[in-house]
């Protein structure tokens, strides 16, 4: 830029030795507490505090026992260990709720078939069954077998944690059913999922108005 003759040029201020450099880090540094991400942070996260479980009483009429996908290609050995380990728990809760007369509805991957669910927690005649995706309301008729039995109420089991019981239960909380869901009734291949899916259940909003945490020898 050019001055007038007489003018001079105004005085440049000049940054201390390396001065321009710690500016420059300042603007692209992150203001102080902001988070990385939580990948960055991965290490570092808290464990929180488990959600309590409670004892539960429910009325048989309007309560319905979801078992979800307890067949040989979702809850085996190889793959899903901890479902194995489970079945002995909801084989009880199942001969529970069928003598206190709970309507009872099996579901089912698309890979399955009835013949597929494994003999401890087999299906008995007149049982509903019904084969989607993991959320089991989705593109199916859930919703209107369980209004048609006057259900208020949903207890989720089974395989996946983090797949059909996570999404099933959220379905159900979202379409206005109370759910409960006992942990010791839903597997995943390692404990941590089984943990998050604890936790998220009874704090992601509307789900924790909707669910309660329980045992399978918890529900009466």
């Amino acid at each position: 830029m050019a001055y007038p003759l007489g003018k001079k040029s105004p005085r440049r201020r000049a940054f201390p030795a390396g001065g321009l450099l710690v500016l420059l880090a300042g603007l692209s540094a992150p203001a102080p507490g902001l988070a990385q991400g939580v990948i960055e942070e991965w290490s570092h996260v808290q464990v929180p505090p488990p959600p309590p479980l409670v004892k539960v009483t429910l009325d048989a009429g309007s309560t319905a026992l979801l078992v979800l996908d307890l067949a040989t290609q979702t809850c085996n050995a190889t793959q899903r260990p901890r479902c194995i380990a489970m079945l002995p728990r909801v084989k009880a809760l199942l001969a529970h709720a069928r003598a206190k007369g709970m309507f009872v509805v099996y579901t089912l991957g698309a890979a399955s078939t009835p013949a597929d669910i494994l003999p401890d927690v087999a299906m008995r005649g007149g049982e509903p069954v019904v084969t989607a995706p993991p959320d089991k309301f989705a593109g199916t008729d859930l919703d209107a077998i369980l209004k048609a039995k006057g259900i208020k109420t949903a207890v989720v089991v089974g395989a996946a944690a983090h797949g059909a019981v996570l999404h099933t239960a959220a379905g159900a909380a979202f379409r206005g059913y109370d759910v409960v869901v006992p942990v010791d009734g839903m597997a995943s291949e390692t404990a941590y999922a089984e943990q998050y899916v604890a936790w998220d259940l009874v704090n992601a909003p509307r789900l924790a108005d909707r669910v309660k945490l329980t045992r399978t020898d918890w529900i009466d």
